[in-house]
């Protein structure tokens, strides 16, 4: 198997985007929102069917999973705060 960067990368943005999906589906989950969480849920799976199949052919992609995944939900949580902060300061 050879190493391509450009595989990697995508690997890395669809879990980022896949944990997004997960904080997103959390948040809403606990806000009750049945359709928004739904959709979220959904989004979750299709990221991840990306994903898994295109890493489990070379153990490498595995690394590029791990950092999407901590990429992905570290700044959905950020993003989260940042705009509640904001919110907070309009509503002041």
């Amino acid at each position: 198997m050879e190493f391509l960067l450009v595989k990697f990368v995508l690997i890395v943005l669809a879990m980022a985007f896949a944990n997004a999906c997960g904080a997103l589906y959390f948040i809403n989950l606990e806000k009750k929102k049945a359709n928004t969480a739904a959709f979220w849920s959904a989004m979750i799976i299709l990221a991840n069917a990306f994903t898994i199949t295109n890493y489990v052919e070379d153990n490498i992609y595995i690394a590029a999973a791990f950092i999407g995944t901590y990429l992905g939900t570290f700044g959905t949580l950020k993003w989260k705060q940042k705009k509640k902060r904001n919110q907070d300061l309009i509503n002041y």
